[in-house]
Formats: structure tokens, sequence, C-alpha cells
């Protein structure tokens, strides 16, 4: 209750400043970002924050500190933070030389395009569906992920078990619950509860905690010591993969012991571009993020969004239109690009953006029913978790990691202390319809053995003109998540914000379909709506929040390093 009186008060005060008080005087009202003169760590835990900025005062480098930071995040922040989900990992050195690290979690070999299906064709509900119980987690790649980071990318001054230690006690000893997660535990009951272990360690046998009450995860402690100890082979060989694989078995889950052995990391190219001048440097397939984003910016270049100002209808029309373009390619044309061919040369053409751009009318809502994706010649959920780390010599990890839905499939592999993912869902569990988070997806993201799952998880950095890094972020909430990095965006491109007031400004949310306007709770005038009805755009029968955000950035002139945690949610940027 604290924290939702917080945000509303927040939107209270943005909505106040903007309606009744000059531009500068608006941003005046708004917070300042955390300040640190070397490095800084932003994450949505302040456990993992503080263990992070602490590896970095040790002569560890920003590679080790995130490593840190997201075994720290399954102790502490068990709703999304994880080592049974995956995620993706976006570098930039101190030299200008970047890197992404894809350690998305794979399909089972047991799956196929229709596992999610029963004999009728129908999507399947409940237990052994895309979303809920054993069925539904595809092979983890966390642990083999921060390996391989750590092993190629680490500074050599911090070793493997000191990294985890931190995390492996508080797992042990326990740590006091904030109200925030003592009542979200009781919030997704319905799933912890059908689980054995699940409902052992997070609804304490029923006997619900309460804040101020201490978590204590001793099988989660023993499986991070096995970790310790063996490196990532602790987890997907060994006594910890058997456990998993033989409550797999017992359950009719998909994962075993040679799905765990098999797993394998992808380094990738991260796809770059520019809006307004400004390199951008995100994430490349099996993310559509990175390309939705990009698309969206290129298409929005041909309209000056800085004289339309920051909330007004005439930008936020034509942001929806470009989203409705691009989510549309999205459907059509994204998946793993190891299993097919996804078209980024020519989705990314700047020929072929100015034909979508141009099909934008200033004066009337497009219909996504109308609206499909553009002609490509091919020649060839709802949760995750968010930080990001820069270190004194300058080297940038931005990090975006998930179980899907908030406590994954809710299910917890028996004697591991492991939330599994349901990340399943996230592939097209029947073509052409909506999966958990209302996106529609096309064929090329069809359920295939040992393939990795389209995501909307963005982690971005932005350069200034010189080539210099500014600022770098990512956020956590399914499909919004693209939303919340392509506003901040263009906050600080075009509206001349800060991080932190970047990404605390009111934003608005459009996927293609379902054809609708998410808005958030005092987010946008009633003028401003109704301008935006009057153009034919639908609205969200009740508002809600677009994805929560974290990001760091550097001052120009001083090189100060600047930490940034969205209002929306909770956290803490720790530095030194």
């Amino acid at each position: 209750m604290n924290q939702l009186k917080k945000l509303l008060s927040l939107f209270l005060l943005f909505t106040f400043c903007f309606l009744l008080f000059s531009p500068v005087t608006a941003k005046a009202a708004w917070r300042d970002p955390v300040r640190a003169q070397h490095a800084i760590v932003a994450s949505q835990s302040p456990f993992a924050a503080k263990i992070g900025s602490d590896v970095m005062k040790k002569g560890g480098n920003a590679i080790d500190a995130a490593v840190a930071v997201a075994i720290a995040m399954a102790v502490t922040y068990p709703e999304a933070g994880n080592l049974g989900g995956g995620g993706f990992m976006l570098i930039r050195f101190s030299d200008g030389r970047t890197t992404s690290i894809d350690y998305r979690e794979m399909a089972p070999k047991a799956a196929n395009r229709d596992v999610f299906v029963d004999k009728d064709g129908n999507l399947i509900k409940g237990e052994g569906s895309s979303t809920v119980g054993y069925r539904a987690s595809g092979v983890p790649g966390t642990p083999a992920g921060l390996e391989y980071a750590f092993k190629k990318y680490g500074s050599g001054k911090i070793k493997w078990t000191d990294l985890i230690e931190p995390s492996r006690l508080i797992a042990q000893n326990g740590f006091v619950l904030t109200n925030r997660l003592a009542n979200l535990f009781i919030s997704y009951k319905g799933n912890l509860e059908k689980y054995e272990d699940s409902k052992k360690i997070f609804l304490n046998n029923g006997n619900y905690f309460k804040e101020g009450d201490s978590l204590k995860q001793p099988e989660l402690a023993q499986t991070l010591a096995r970790i310790q100890q063996f490196g990532a082979k602790g987890f997907y060989e060994g006594k910890t993969a058997q456990m998993i694989a033989d409550d797999m078995k017992a359950h009719n889950g998909l994962i075993t012991l040679e799905d765990l052995k098999n797993y394998k990391v992808r380094e990738r190219e991260p796809l770059k571009g520019t809006y307004r001048g400004y390199p951008i440097i995100t994430m490349p397939p099996p993310s559509s993020g990175g390309i939705v984003m990009l698309q969206t910016l290129a298409m929005l270049e041909k309209f000056d969004i800085r004289k339309m100002g920051w909330a007004s209808s005439e930008k936020y029309h034509v942001l929806v239109e470009a989203l409705r373009r691009s989510f549309a390619d999205r459907a059509e044309y994204m998946g793993d690009p190891d299993f097919t061919t996804v078209p980024l040369t020519q989705l990314l053409d700047k020929t072929y953006l100015e034909k979508r751009a141009a099909t934008i009318n200033l004066s009337k809502a497009s219909s996504s029913q109308e609206v499909r994706a553009g002609e490509v010649q091919i020649k060839e959920g709802m949760e995750t978790t968010h930080f990001t780390v820069i270190d004194k010599n300058g080297t940038i990890v931005t990090n975006t990691y998930t179980i899907n839905d908030l406590y994954g499939s809710g299910v917890t592999a028996k004697g591991t202390g492991v939330l599994l993912n349901d990340e399943m869902d996230d592939f097209a569990a029947r073509p052409g319809k909506p999966n958990l988070f209302g996106l529609i997806q096309g064929e090329k993201n069809k359920v295939e053995p040992g393939k990795r799952p389209l995501s909307s998880m963005t982690p971005t950095i932005v350069l200034r003109k010189d080539g210099t890094p500014w600022f770098a972020l990512g956020a956590r909430g399914g499909p919004r998540i693209i939303n919340a990095v392509l506003q901040t965006v263009i906050n600080m491109i075009d509206h001349d914000m800060n991080i932190q007031q970047a990404i605390d400004a009111p934003r608005i949310h459009h996927q293609w379909l379902p054809d609708e306007i998410m808005w958030e709770p005092f987010g946008i005038s009633d003028d401003t709506r109704k301008a935006l009805e009057s153009l034919g755009h639908k609205f969200t029968e009740r508002p809600n929040y677009v994805a929560q955000a974290t990001g760091i950035a550097i001052e120009e002139k001083t090189g100060v390093r600047l930490g940034a945690i969205d209002a929306r949610g909770d956290g803490e940027a720790i530095g030194y």
C-alpha cells in the first residue's frame, strides 16, 4: 500500500507540474539520479546493487559485478531474478568494442510444434500448458551465461567463488522481507501453492510471510555451493541436474539430463543503428526488442517529436502508428536466427522504413486489422528484471534476464530451491494466437527442439554523437519492455531529460494487437486522450504501468556516473 501511494503521488506530481508549470520548473521538481564518481550498479534489488558495487571496489570489472548481481537477484528478487531462466547481456568495453551474450532458454528435445495443444488443436489451459507447471519450462541458460561472461570477459582479479559467496550466505542465513515482497508471495499463491517446494519456501507452508519476516532458502544455498565449487557444471550436471531431471520425469515435464548437459550459450554481434545522429547499440534476435525499437525510431525521425511536445496527442499518435507497424513486422518475421531466417538488413533498411512511415496518416488512426507486416524480400510475459553496471574504466554491462511470468511456471525443482521458468509461452504455442502477454506470434517462432523463444528484452546502450558512451538501460515487463526503453531514449534525445526523469516519465504502450493503447494512472490528460480518441484510437479499459526501467548515464563534462531506478518499482543505484 505504501508503495502504491508513493507511485500515485509521484505521477500526480508529474501531471501537476506539466499542466501548471513551465518545462524548466517541471524538471526541477523531479528527483535527480544517484551520483557516483567511479562506478555504479542500478538494480531492482538493493542487496544485489550493494554486492555488485563491492565487487568493483575490490578491483573487479563491470562483467564481474554483473555476474555477482545476477546471482544475488536469484536469492533476493525471486519473482524474476533467477538461476532457472535465461536472458541477454549486452556489453560495451571501454575501448569501444561491443558484444552480446545470448543465454536465453532453449526448448527441450521432447518439445514440438503441437506440444501445447489438445487433440482438437485448442491451447491447453492450466497444468500442462505453456504457462503453468513442469511442461512450461525451457532449459535454463542463466548459470551457463554468467559463467561464459566471467571466463571470457571477467577482470581476472576476482575469483568465481567470491562472486557467489555473498549470495550463498544470504540464501543460507536469510534476509528480511519488505512489505512488497511478502504481499507478492501471497498474490501469486494460486500457482505457488500447487507445487510442494514452492509452497514450502515462498508461502511458508501456508503460514504466509509478513513484512519483517526472514526468508531462508537452504536448498538454494546448497545449489549455489555446487555452482561455486564446480562452475556451471554444478547446475547442468551432477546432483542439481539429477534433481531437476527426476522432478521433471515425476511430473510429466519435458527437460531431461541430456537437455541440461547440452545447453549452449551464443555470443552474437549486437544490432547497431542511430536516432537523430546518436549511435544506438542493442540486442539482436532472438530478441525482438532491438529491431522493433530501431524500426520505430527510424520511422519517428520523419517527424519533429521535439516540436510536438513531450506528452502531446500529436506525438502519441505518430508513436502508436509507428509501433503498430513495427510490432506487425515482429509477428511475421522474427524468431531464433539459428532456426529461421530473420531479414535484419531488410527490416532495418532506411528506404523500407521510410515507406512504412509514409503510410502514417496524421489525421486518422490506422486499424491493426488492416496494417500488416511490410513486404520484405527474404533471401536467405510478464516479467523480467534488469540491471545496468558501469565500472571505473567505462565498461558497461546492461543485462536483462527472466523466468517469464512472475515466479515463472510456479515450480521450484524439488530439493534445489530453483524456481523454473515458463518460457515456453514465448514461443508461438499456437501460431497466430495470443500468448500470455496478448502477443500474436507467427510460424517463425513455433516450438522446435533446441530453439530459443522470441523475446522482448531490450538491453540498450546509447552513445553521444562523438562515439563516447551516454546512457544504458533496460526494463522488465514483457512486450512493454520495448516501449519503456524506446520512450526513455526519446525522452533523453528529443526532450532533454536526464536519465532519472526519462525513466520516471509516464508512458504508453501499443503492440499492434490487441489494437488499443495501454495508459498509465495519471499519465495522460483527459484532453490528450479525447484528442487521440477523435483520431480513432482506442484505450484499454483500465490503466496499467508500462514496464519498469533501470539505467545509468555518464555526465558529459565530469564523467560522473548517474544511476536511475524506476519509480514504478523498487531497487537502488549504488556506487562509489
